[in-house]
Parts: structure tokens; C-alpha cells; sequence
């Protein structure tokens, strides 16, 4: 599994761009709640963009509540008003890019609660995740080479083990801007990613004899160092 890092700048202006042509497209239309947006092909076609670039841009919309996909079905405009809904396209156009402290610690609230509960919902299968994960991250870190997208690999399954799916949706948001900022700051140096074999596997140890308090305890540890080193920028 390999995380694809996009150019920051160059996805949130596409994104937003469309965001703002979908809104128009609502009010030129006068759609109402439950009215059916037209499809990926025609918008990206009407807007000039590729499908992937819409298919974000009503990812995001439908975060926020504002749109509604239907498998086989369609994207449909939620049960939301429509001074209510130009006013939230305008804010999560204006929504500030979130620093590299703000991420670490909204990742470390996440995990902190995913980890316990990983412990206690957690599945053989996703044991065997995490174990290959773990493994991936160990032969990396062991041949000198850059495992910063394993570990947070590593973290993701654990966010999937948690059984919460808000929570996997949230990690799933922040970790390609935490994997941007960890090859800007240069987080994980050699000697960290030693030690973090050791801190992976005491919380695999932990989450595999379902003990949360210990998991949690564990995934603390592994943190100690990220945060310092977050609030010394």
C-alpha cells in the first residue's frame, strides 16, 4: 500500500474551485434538497477538470453535510438550506490550512482514543494487518531507508482496528498533510526510527492481549518525543 502525496497548493485551489462552481451550479438551478446533481463525467467535462478532481471536491462537500451520494444512484443535495449551505461553501473555502503543531496534537487526541479501543474491538484480521504494517515499517527502518509512510501506515491500521469509522475517516484526512510536514521537518530521524520499532510493537503486544490501558500507555510513550519536538518549532 503506498499513500500518494499531492501538491497542497494545486489540490485545494482545484478543489475549491469546483466547490464554488458546484454552489453556483445549485443556486443557478434552483435545486432543492434531494435534487440530483449531475454526474462526475458532466461536471468535470462542464468545469474543464478530471473526474478525480470532482469526485474530491464532492468527497469534501459531502463531509461537511452540504451533498449526499447514493451508490448506483447519484450525488444529491442534502436536507440543508440554501442561505445555510452558500454560507458553509464560503467558510470551507476560507478554512485556514492547519499548522504541523495543530495536526500533531489532533493526531495524538485521535490515537489516543483509537488505540484503546483498537485493544478492545480488534479482530484477527486486523492483528494481521498490523503485524504486516509492523513488519513493513521494521525492514525499512532496518535497511537505512525512509519509512515515515509505513509508520503512519502502521497508525492507519490501527485506526481501522478501532471500529470507528469517523475516527479512521479523520486519520484518513490529516495523514497525507502529517506525511508533507514529517519530510519538511524532518521528524523521524534514524535514531527515532530505531526506537520506534521497539514503541510499534509494545502497542501491537498491547493491542494484541486487548488491554487498553496499557495500548493506551503504550501509544503515549510513542508520542513523547513527536511532541516536544512539535512545540520546539
Amino acid at each position: 500500500m503506498k499513500l500518494e502525496i499531492l501538491t497542497k497548493s494545486e489540490s485545494v485551489k482545484i478543489q475549491d474551485s469546483i466547490i464554488s462552481k458546484i454552489g453556483e451550479l445549485i443556486n443557478f438551478k434552483n435545486l432543492e434538497p434531494g435534487d440530483k446533481l449531475p454526474s462526475e463525467r458532466m461536471l468535470s467535462e462542464k468545469f474543464g477538470v478530471s473526474r478525480s478532481n470532482v469526485r474530491e471536491a464532492i468527497q469534501k462537500l459531502e463531509f461537511y453535510g452540504i451533498l449526499k451520494s447514493i451508490p448506483q444512484s447519484g450525488t444529491f443535495v442534502a436536507n440543508i438550506g440554501v442561505v445555510a449551505m452558500n454560507g458553509m461553501i464560503e467558510d470551507i473555502i476560507r478554512l485556514d490550512e492547519p499548522d504541523f503543531k495543530s495536526l500533531v496534537e489532533t493526531r495524538i487526541l485521535l490515537e489516543l482514543k483509537t488505540v484503546r479501543l483498537a485493544a478492545l474491538r480488534r479482530t484477527e484480521d486486523d492483528l494481521k494487518k498490523l503485524k504486516e504494517a509492523l513488519d513493513s515499517y521494521k525492514q525499512k527502518v532496518i535497511n537505512g531507508e525512509d519509512a515515515v509512510q509505513e509508520d503512519l501506515l502502521f497508525h492507519l491500521a490501527i485506526a481501522k482496528a478501532s471500529g470507528n469509522s469517523t475516527m479512521n475517516t479523520f486519520m484518513l484526512v490529516i495523514t497525507p498533510e502529517i506525511i508533507t510536514n514529517f519530510e519538511k521537518y524532518h521528524v523521524c530521524d534514524n535514531d527515532l526510527s530505531l526506537k520506534g520499532i521497539d514503541e510499534h510493537e509494545a502497542i501491537y503486544n498491547a493491542i494484541k492481549k486487548q488491554d487498553p490501558k496499557l495500548a493506551k500507555q503504550k501509544m503515549k510513550d510513542h508520542f513523547s518525543v513527536l511532541y516536544q519536538y512539535c512545540y520546539n518549532i
